[in-house]
């Protein structure tokens, strides 16, 4: 093992000597201003640990090979970088914030309640002190990652004796932020606790200290702890395990008890050292030690030493066992220890909790279940985690009994040292402790306002990724290899022409875009205080759009009548009058046709005053009518989005036509070139490529929408600072008409299948009063009946009857051109597959 000796703090993004480190400790409260004037996204953290937890998780990797050198035993160092990987992953951290703090962006100023203008966040306390323990690697690093998660400034403390594990992990996390900032946020140093002056220079100006070690320890920090400094106690805990009657002589409860035991040789809180019979026969307590002691010998001969005594462990384990040996003369106990010293169980008859020495002694003890809060109650504040193994009826009621005596976690016997994904620590969650909730009170011009922060400047986001672009079928492709517990929400594209594509989602991921969705409904100008909602989007075969606006609506808490899209108008039209709805939720096709149909009864109660539609967009001519004719005083988008992407903008009040606010709390957006893989010029149209940042399994980088759009510039009037793009229409194939998506390449089959035709095609789209129109145009000198044509298009394309026929949401024509009149672009002469001019006609 190879141990830098000199440059053993770091600091900031270097390393120091001891020098250098007490000349900037004395300078420390300075130096922790400059840091917290720079905020520090949570996306920041997130994205960092996730690429130190690749790292970490690669065996070839040089970062791992770096770190495992401050191991002395590969099998340790495989253990514990396994562990950090593990714990550094997106999906673990993100499960942490949302239980502890209630979202994956706790620091953004948002609305808990949108009914109310009442801003709230969880801010940093400050400058966080760690104290770290000696006795568990992972701790210490892990600490500071929780600091970084909440904001802090974080100075942390190892033992002289420890390695310099912590400080080069945590130096690499850094080292994995483009941005410098999270270095900035992070100190590591490794000196003594006799170093008192340097203990005081740390903890004067903490806002928090979070100390992990025993009584005395916390207690000499305390001293040093300013007046208000909030102190964070990890102290010491006892575990212990708990056999009902029936699972006594179970080979396996035996068998994973010892595991236990021998399990990083009892140094975690969380491992046993006193092991509870319900009994009080003495006799069933040192016939437990006989038949366990076997077990427990073949299991510390299999399980390499994690660490060995010193020498006043080894007298500690040398005293407790010569005093127990004395008094089985008393028949009180009953020693049971291998010949080399590496294990021993200690029976006693008496039940009082008794530490154990630790290094695999195990104490085994009779207490009957009705006594176990009256014995274990005076003990309760190191009381930690206890190992039931019983019938499930046993563990229920065990489990309470437990916990009131002062138990903080209840496990299966072998898992004891085993964890969960945000799971809280000695009773309590850390982040909470190291963050402060603050809030902001604000008058009723902040209606439209979802996030305060968006009125500062734009929310920070990642650089944009540079590898492959992904397409359609790409996305596909990926569900074949996504893990099950990545797939709990399945919904599928409407009217995509062929196989309907799926996209997958987690509940969490879900819930996520939700809410960003939500907020920016708030944008556009939705009151969930006043407005009585109908949610019409079309409803069933997996398709999303009306499911995602009830969930959006419900996470607003709005008053909402979900009927979804029906083709009985005035059944429609007569709940709306009832429930007296006075804004509605839909596909402009549909919502267009309800208006004409049902226009005088929705105009009897005062009618419709705000429209919010998905999918589509309404024309100009839609929109004066709606407007003049029926008294809609807000027409705006719901929501811009795709099935698979979820939410990816949203409109405000300034919103004119199809611009819109991109969600960059859920996505980074590049705008490439139509033609080639660059960025497309300032202003100019391009291709809009996605990368979801906020998905637990399926991963969308640099993900092709199909979209076209060019970036609007300057500060939004509404005073967002969020980046707003103006949607340019479909690019390539794939368009949408109507409420489906059609591909020109299916019309070009139908025509070549089913006429015979070997002529060029050409799709031209037109935006009409009441609905849009395609025009197929075909060559004439191939072509000679558009009628026939037509009828052939409607009866080889499903969709494209559903839309003409039956839902008459499209109009649908043939026309008969010359080759040579057939549009082309101007630089190669390719022809212009499609041609969309519903922007111009509107």
């Amino acid at each position: 093992m190879t141990e830098v000796t000199a440059d053993v703090h770091y600091w900031q993004g270097e390393f120091l000597d001891d020098a250098e480190a007490a000349a900037r400790l004395a300078d420390l409260p300075a130096l922790v201003e400059k840091a917290l004037a720079e905020p520090l996204p949570t996306e920041t953290v997130l994205s960092a640990c996730a690429s130190l937890s690749a790292a970490l998780s690669d065996p070839a990797s040089a970062v791992r090979e770096r770190l495992a050198a401050h191991f002395a035993d590969p099998a340790e160092a495989e253990a514990t970088l396994t562990e950090l990987a593990a714990a550094l992953t997106r999906p673990a951290l993100e499960r942490k914030l949302r239980r502890e703090l209630g979202g994956t962006a706790p620091e953004r100023l948002t609305r808990p309640d949108a009914r109310e203008t009442v801003f709230e966040a969880w801010a940093p306390v400050g400058l966080l002190v760690h104290i770290a323990p000696g006795n568990a690697a992972s701790v210490a690093p892990l600490s500071v990652v929780e600091g970084l998660l909440t904001g802090n400034v974080n100075v942390l403390k190892t033992s002289s004796g420890d390695t310099l594990l912590a400080q080069h992990l945590l130096a690499e996390l850094a080292a994995a932020d483009p941005t410098g900032a999270l270095a900035r946020h992070i100190v590591a140093l490794r000196f003594s606790s006799s170093r008192q002056d340097w203990l005081g220079l740390m903890c004067a100006p903490a806002d928090a200290i979070a100390v992990w070690g025993g009584e005395d320890a916390v207690a000499a920090i305390a001293e040093l702890a300013p007046p208000g400094c909030r102190l964070v106690e990890w102290g010491h805990k006892i575990s212990l395990a708990y056999l009902a009657r029936d699972v006594w002589q179970d080979p396996a409860i035996l068998d994973a008890l010892a595991a236990d035991v021998c399990r990083l040789d009892q140094q975690a809180c969380s491992s046993p050292q006193v092991v509870y019979l319900d009994t009080e026969d003495a006799a069933d307590v040192f016939a437990f030690a006989e038949a366990f002691a076997p077990v427990l010998a073949k299991a510390s001969a299999a399980t390499v030493p994690a660490s060995y005594p010193d020498a006043a462990e080894e007298a500690e384990i040398t005293t407790t066992e010569l005093l127990a040996r004395l008094e089985q003369h008393l028949g009180l106990t009953k020693v049971i220890a291998a010949d080399d010293g590496t294990w021993r169980v200690l029976a006693d008859t008496r039940p009082a909790l008794t530490a154990s020495p630790l290094h695999r002694s195990i104490w085994v003890k009779p207490l009957p279940a009705r006594d176990i809060t009256a014995t274990l109650r005076p003990m309760r504040r190191y009381l930690q985690t206890a190992a039931v193994g019983g019938s499930r009826t046993d563990i229920a009621r065990l489990s309470r009994t437990l916990f009131t005596a002062g138990v903080l976690r209840v496990t299966p016997v072998g898992g004891m040292l085993d964890s969960y994904d945000g799971e809280p620590h000695d009773g309590v969650y850390a982040l909470p402790r190291y963050s402060r909730r603050v809030s902001v009170q604000t008058t009723g011009h902040f209606k439209t306002t979802a996030c305060l922060d968006d009125l500062v400047a734009p929310l920070p986001t990642p650089a944009p990724p540079t590898g492959d672009l992904l397409d359609k079928a790409g996305v596909q492709r990926q569900l074949a290899t996504l893990p099950p517990e990545h797939a709990q929400l399945y919904f599928r594209s409407g009217g995509t022409t062929g196989t309907p594509a799926l996209s997958l989602f987690t509940h969490d991921d879900y819930d996520t875009q939700m809410r960003a969705a939500a907020h920016g409904l708030l944008a556009a100008g939705f009151d969930p205080a006043r407005d009585r909602a109908a949610n019409l989007f079309f409803c069933g075969g997996m398709y999303g759009g009306f499911i995602s606006f009830f969930s959006i609506l419900e996470r607003l808490n709005a008053t909402q009548i979900p009927m979804a899209a029906s083709t009985d108008h005035a059944a429609v039209a007569e709940a709306l009058v009832n429930h007296r709805v006075d804004t509605l939720f839909g596909m402009p096709s549909y919502l267009w046709q309800l208006f004409h149909s049902q226009g005088e009864v929705l105009r009897s109660y005062g009618g419709i005053r705000k429209v919010f539609y998905g999918g589509e967009h309404f024309t100009a001519e839609q929109r004066r009518t709606l407007t003049d004719t029926f008294g809609v005083e807000v027409i705006r988008s719901a929501s811009y989005g795709s099935t698979d992407l979820g939410p990816l903008g949203y409109q405000c009040a300034h919103a004119e036509g199809t611009v819109h606010h991109v969600l960059t709390e859920l996505h980074t957006l590049e705008i490439l070139d139509p033609e080639e893989d660059r960025p497309a010029a300032a202003g100019e149209p391009g291709r809009l490529v996605f990368t979801s940042r906020h998905r637990s399994g399926q991963r969308l980088e640099r993900y092709q929408i199909g979209d076209l759009g060019r970036a609007v510039a300057g500060v939004c009037p509404c005073g967002s600072h969020a980046p707003r793009i103006e949607l340019l229409g479909r690019h390539g194939d794939v368009i949408r008409i109507g409420t489906y998506f059609f591909n020109y390449r299916r019309f070009v089959s139908v025509a070549q299948e089913h006429l015979g035709y070997s002529g060029e095609l050409q799709l031209l789209l037109t935006a009409e009063a009441a609905r849009e129109h395609l025009t197929v145009r075909l060559e004439r000198q191939y072509a000679t009946d558009p009628h026939q044509a037509r009828t052939t298009f409607l009866a080889a394309i499903p969709e494209l009857a559903a839309a003409v026929t039956e839902e008459h949401l499209l109009a649908c024509s043939v026309e008969l051109a010359d080759g040579p009149t057939l549009e082309r672009t101007p630089g190669s002469g390719k022809l212009r597959t499609v041609i969309d001019l519903r922007r111009t006609s509107a």
